[in-house]
């Protein structure tokens, strides 16, 4: 994958534990143990987007660093587009999983690109989405 790409990404996420925390201008929010999914996209650089996900040490500027900061990456799907298609596929994992109502979607109508679901729901949506995964052995710490 080079830098020039473009694209939407899912981020598979487990949370270890319960967590209250404090989502940047949302405030606070219960998270509980499980799995999470987080949709997003990367008009400019779609490799470069993700690897900065993946670094755990990186300034927090979207609402998904502050969760990253206490849960773990279990996977990352794409799919190239030369269009934004972040929200149209948080609409549908929307139809599957539970919203986390506000998160990163702050540019945007939708309810949220953050969703909850077991992990049979969360890999079961994301199987009918038909996108790529991403081979996490590129990790930059």
């Amino acid at each position: 994958m080079n830098n020039r790409l473009r694209g939407s990404y899912l981020i598979i996420i487990k949370l270890e534990d319960n967590k209250k925390l404090k989502i940047g201008m949302l405030g606070k929010i219960d998270f509980k143990k499980g799995y999470y999914v987080y949709v997003g996209s990367a008009m400019n650089g779609l490799e470069k987007r993700i690897q900065r996900h993946l670094r755990k040490k990186k300034k927090i500027h979207w609402h998904i660093d502050y969760l990253l900061n206490h849960a773990r990456i279990i996977n990352i799907f794409f799919k190239l587009s030369n269009n934004k298609q972040e929200c149209k596929i948080a609409k549908l994992i929307e139809e599957k999983l539970l919203a986390i109502k506000g998160v990163g979607c702050s540019d945007c109508k939708c309810i949220s690109h953050l969703f909850y679901g077991s992990y049979e729901e969360v890999k079961n949506t994301i199987s009918n989405l038909h996108m790529t995964e991403y081979l996490l052995n590129k990790i930059i710490v």
